[in-house]
């Protein structure tokens, strides 16, 4: 993707609310840089927990910002069914079909 989008809420929220968006981006990238974790640890992991709690927009955000930050798709198909036998296969199913929504950008 060469220019960042975000889908209509998020760009909704973000231009009437330019602040409280600026803090949560700044939150996100302050949490990323306390720990030993690389960038793309640290965005599989999130990506992990975004499907655990059944979050399509940040299941969509974490697998383009893991990629991004140089994981595989193999990694971030792992990094979901991974979460099988704790979320069970009905919600890994679901998150595994957003990231392939996309993956499925990412190919074009």
């Amino acid at each position: 993707m060469s220019e960042e989008r975000y889908p209509g809420w998020y760009s909704f929220i973000k231009e009437k609310h330019p602040k409280f968006i600026k803090a949560l981006e700044q939150l996100g990238e302050t949490v990323r840089q306390e720990g030993p974790l690389d960038d793309k640890t640290a965005h599989l992991v999130q990506l992990a927990a975004a499907a655990a709690s059944r979050s399509e927009g940040s299941v969509h955000s974490h697998t383009r910002r893991a990629l991004k930050a140089g994981a595989t798709p193999e990694e971030i198909f792992h990094a979901v069914i991974l979460l099988t036998s704790t979320i069970g296969f009905p919600q890994t199913s679901a998150a595994l079909s957003w990231v392939y929504d996309v993956l499925g950008e990412a190919a074009e």
